[in-house]
């Protein structure tokens, strides 16, 4: 979308090419099919602009309550957080009087920001400014947003001025369609906020939950993991008097997190053992948080394997921090004695999970051929570096 298209869409022509573009509810499938529709009626940039803005508004529906009133490019919506994530981060952020958002792109987490406090955006890219202030129209924010645009290569924008101003790093990790994994491969990369410290007293930078922990060791931050809805979203990196600990786990929507203020209370080992009458799967936040043994010593449980992020116990303790299985067997991994003790049982259906595993789960599934009313749940792991399968009940 070029920023002409888009400038379009706030004409009284612009309004009526999108009602009419949002009514076709197009899709990717149906691209060409509705520009060429809309080609009836209105010039092509503004039938481009018009298209892709209802296609993006469908699928942001899933990350922001408000996808209908937004504006978005497909990048830009493929990097934004969910909005439960924003606001959740808006709230550790809490208590300072202004927040500069570098690398506001569109303006999804300066929309968050503003409802706290009053928010600075800052980017380079123009188009995606002139959307973040369309968005921040939208939501009626207009008084406690504005944004600049600044290449942050340069220098730090506002260096004056900063007392209790806390800001929010989001560098790029995409970039010409392919993910960046590496920290200093970042645009900007991690290490600039080290030009920013000695102006800045508390920043947070958004990461990509895949970040390798030891190209962190050096910023002596808090590293927190956020998943939601048991899926993991993001990685955070708080700097300064944003900084509570060493690691975190938080899952939304409960809103709950674990934390650890050092590595030691992680690293103590757990005893092993067999397969117990409940199994536990601890949340992906957890695990990338290294916060598997913190929660098993709260829950009295065990581990089967010590390189596995499965826990066992006699008795189900309720957390949101893991789901809870009840096991009705185990033994050591054979596909032949598996077959037979699931159709011995009339199973016709599993979920199959795995860690440590090489097997694939849709392989096993069509290597089994199971017929059946009943159905289990099938954990292929490890115990003590042999292989093994734990079979659970579904959920009541």
């Amino acid at each position: 979308m070029n920023r002409n298209g888009f400038r379009a869409l706030f004409t009284l022509t612009g309004e009526q090419a999108l009602a009419q573009a949002v009514a076709l509810k197009p899709s990717e499938e149906t691209y060409l099919l509705h520009y060429q529709t809309l080609l009836r009626r209105f010039e092509p940039s503004l039938a481009q602009a018009a298209v892709e803005t209802a296609i993006l508004r469908q699928k942001a529906k899933h990350k922001t309550p408000f996808a209908a009133q937004l504006y978005f490019t497909r990048e830009a919506l493929e990097q934004a957080s969910h909005w439960e994530v924003a606001c959740y981060r808006a709230s550790r952020m809490g208590g300072y009087d202004r927040i500069l958002d570098f690398g506001c792109s569109i303006g999804g987490d300066s929309l968050a920001f503003a409802q706290n406090a009053f928010t600075v955006g800052i980017d380079c890219d123009p188009l995606r400014l002139y959307l973040a202030q369309a968005n921040g129209r939208a939501l009626h924010l207009e008084e406690r947003l504005c944004f600049l645009q600044a290449d942050l290569r340069q220098g730090l924008p506002l260096r004056r001025g900063l007392a209790k101003t806390a800001a929010f790093f989001d560098p790029a990790r995409r970039l010409s369609g392919r993910r960046r994994f590496h920290v200093e491969s970042y645009q900007p990369p991690l290490s600039i906020v080290r030009e920013w410290r000695p102006f800045l007293a508390a920043l947070a930078v958004k990461l990509s939950p895949g970040v390798a922990l030891q190209e962190l060791a050096a910023y002596a931050g808090e590293v927190e993991f956020i998943s939601y809805k048991g899926e993991l979203k993001e990685a955070v990196l708080w700097l300064g008097e944003l900084r509570s600990g060493w690691r975190r786990a938080t899952l939304l929507p409960a809103g709950v997190s674990l934390s650890s203020e050092d590595s030691s209370a992680a690293e103590d080992e757990l005893p092993l053992s067999p397969p117990a009458a409940y199994l536990y799967e601890p949340d992906p936040a957890i695990l990338r948080a290294g916060l598997v043994r913190k929660l098993g010593r709260m829950l009295n449980a065990q581990q089967m394997d010590d390189e596995i992020a499965y826990l066992t116990a006699e008795q189900a303790i309720t957390t949101p921090f893991a789901r809870c299985w009840r096991v009705e067997s185990w033994f050591p991994f054979q596909l032949k004695r598996l077959r037979a003790y699931l159709r011995a049982r009339r199973v016709g259906k599993v979920t199959v999970k795995k860690r440590g595993s090489p097997l694939q789960p849709e392989a096993l599934q069509g290597a089994l051929r199971l017929k059946g009313e009943e159905e289990r749940i099938l954990f292929l792991t490890h115990l003590r570096g042999q292989p093994i399968v734990v079979i659970a009940y579904p959920p009541d």
